[in-house]
């Protein structure tokens, strides 16, 4: 009897894989809900008072900031909407002049320097990512959107309408937030998110999913660190909240430093030492006390850490007072640095080309919405949306289903009042459609045709469709020029940080000092920068093969360094116990260096790897 015989699946290219690829985890509601209630009511009730050109730019502001209204905390808002509101503000206004008093020549180098400008800074962080975009979309509509109102008057409206959706988030109550103080809940949320993540992590100990768990407690840190960013409230009634909760931050530290110590011996635990984080988990949730807490074993030194590291979060638990080590923060000479080394040229220098290009070839046909042509291009070149090629292909393929339902749409409704309606619908699926870029882009082109009539223009979705296929080519056109210096900066850049702060934890840790705190300031700095490492590898890597070839290694070295700095970690947690290393320590510390040093082909790693031979000495004398 013969079988068919099987044929091998067919793996998709990395850039179509992605495109494909949507996100996944829970709808969040209150987002949802923020949405409903933001774009569309600014819009409507600009209409009943006669003033439907400000209504659309308070609309388009309130929709810019939905987009980056992601899970968090309110305080972390405050700055994550704030600051891009403010440079959206800047941009509308300076557009507006430029678009007055400039001529086709003028605007387009005005903005192509300003593209060069926002470009570097993006690189500086996501918050810094968003503010270059908006003031680089707001300028756009600025210098092209025909609006009764002067500049300086445009630029307040722009802040109202982002400034209302941040109310909003600063108000309103989220779903399930009255187990305690509700300003706290998204802390309270993501602090809880860490203690489940070291459960999950004790439980996959010695098993195959270790790797991925132990990724997944330091994304779960990332998020509880930005959650407690922001704007304190100490001198405000409510303070013991905010200290019971900077408390409970504190007591994960080293809870998830002993978690991790474990999973690099790959020695499993019993099912035992899991259920104390659950429990802690389920406190911060309820803002209720711990009750007793299920003791491990402690019958090896990272056990004995677990332990301890329970006991002092059952005391920080019950007594609620305390402060959280911190993200150093950066200095102003830090920041421009990082905008003006090579990541930030590099991309400044395509956001500038990609964007005065558009402004260029939209200044020749200059038609009534010449303005979508570069913002539309603004958002292509963003790597932190994906690679260029998925860019594009869901840019395109969202803008042509969100158009076409929109002409479907504008045919059957009745006026105003339906576009209304659809403005609000739109907003509120913001939040859901940020999942997958076409599907968010297709969201956006919806909304953005139903202002453009409820703005007084004509029905508007093929001209829609031809500026985004424009804009398209040109940003892949730009995309691969060859370039000035060495291609792929953003991944050298951040692997370079990587290493530099695993240099320093290394540092901190073979020189025996007992100032914990600052041991863990300088541990999450090195997995924060390692995870931020891994998201641009991710990116890079599924470029198309022209631009995807620059970063080759690049994952091989991310991977080094990850064990390395979990090495360093059982490192600490061993001399915490017995004051000495074993040879197994040293020994890994070595041969992870001397891998380091063979894989980095990218040459990024020189300040680590340069150093082994003083890092051996140092070591060497702690080896029991």
């Amino acid at each position: 009897m013969f079988r068919p015989s099987r044929r091998p699946a067919v793996a998709l290219p990395a850039w179509l894989a992605h495109a494909l690829r949507a996100q996944r985890g829970p709808v969040v509601w209150g987002a949802v809900g923020r949405g409903a209630l933001a774009a569309g009511p600014l819009v409507a009730g600009a209409l009943v008072l006669g003033r439907g050109s400000a209504g659309v730019v308070a609309a388009v502001a309130a929709m810019l900031a939905g987009i980056n209204d992601r899970p968090g905390s309110r305080r972390a808002a405050v700055k994550r909407l704030g600051v891009p509101a403010l440079a959206g503000a800047a941009g509308m206004v300076a557009g507006t002049y430029a678009g007055e008093y400039g001529g086709a020549v003028t605007l387009t180098v005005v903005m192509a320097l300003l593209g060069l400008l926002a470009g570097c800074v993006s690189a500086v962080g996501p918050v810094a990512s968003a503010a270059g975009t908006q003031v680089l979309v707001a300028c756009a509509v600025g210098a092209g959107m025909p609006l009764p109102e002067p500049g300086w008057a445009r630029g307040l409206v722009f802040l109202g309408g982002a400034g209302w959706l941040l109310v909003l988030r600063l108000v309103l109550p989220s779903p399930g937030a009255f187990a305690g103080d509700y300003r706290f809940d998204g802390e309270r949320s993501a602090i809880a998110g860490v203690y489940d993540a070291v459960a999950d992590l004790l439980e996959a100990v010695g098993g195959p999913r270790a790797t991925a768990r132990r990724a997944a407690l330091t994304a779960a840190l990332d998020h509880a660190q930005d959650a407690l960013a922001g704007p304190r409230l100490r001198r405000y009634a409510g303070s013991g909240a905010e200290r019971r909760l900077h408390a409970q931050y504190a007591a994960a530290l080293p809870l998830a430093e002993a978690a991790t110590a474990l999973a690099w011996a790959a020695e499993p635990v019993s099912a035992r030492a899991a259920e104390a984080p659950r429990r802690l988990a389920a406190a911060v949730r309820r803002a209720t006390h711990t009750g007793p807490l299920p003791a491990p074993s402690r019958s090896a030194p990272a056990l004995r850490a677990l332990d301890d590291a329970l006991l002092r979060a059952a005391e920080a638990f019950d007594r609620g007072d305390g402060d959280a080590p911190h993200r150093r923060r950066r200095t102003a000479r830090q920041l421009v640095r990082v905008a003006f080394g090579t990541a930030g040229r590099e991309y400044g220098t395509r956001v500038a080309l990609s964007f005065g290009a558009a402004v260029a070839v939209a200044q020749v046909f200059h038609h009534v919405h010449w303005y979508w042509l570069p913002a539309t291009a603004v958002f292509l070149v963003k790597p932190d949306l994906g690679p260029l090629a998925s860019r594009v292909l869901c840019r395109a393929a969202g803008t042509v289903l969100g158009a076409l339902l929109f002409a479907g749409l504008a045919a059957v409704l009745p006026q105003p009042a339906g576009l209304v309606a659809v403005v609000t619908v739109s907003g509120a699926l913001i939040p859901v459609a940020t999942r997958h870029f076409a599907a968010q882009t297709a969201v956006v082109t919806v909304l953005v045709l139903a202002l453009v009539m409820l703005g007084g223009e004509p029905q508007a979705s093929a001209s829609r469709i031809a500026e985004t296929l424009l804009a398209c080519a040109i940003v892949l056109i730009v995309g691969h020029l060859p370039m000035p210096g060495e291609r792929g900066g953003g991944v050298r850049a951040r692997l370079a940080a990587a290493g530099g702060a695993a240099h320093a934890y290394l540092t901190h840790v073979l020189t025996g000092s007992a100032d914990r705190p600052a041991r863990w300031v300088l541990r999450r700095e090195a997995y924060r920068a390692l995870a931020e490492a891994r998201t641009a590898i991710a990116v890079a890597s599924a470029e198309l093969p022209a631009l995807a070839r620059h970063t080759e290694g690049a994952d091989r070295v991310a991977a080094l360094l990850e064990r390395f700095v979990d090495t360093v970690t059982a490192c600490a947690v061993h001399l915490d116990d017995t004051g000495r290393l074993t040879p197994l320590h040293v020994h890994r510390l070595d041969r992870l260096l001397g891998d380091l040093e063979t894989a980095d082909g990218l040459g990024v790693l020189d300040g680590l790897c340069g150093q082994r031979g003083r890092l051996r000495a140092a070591a060497l004398p702690l080896a029991g």
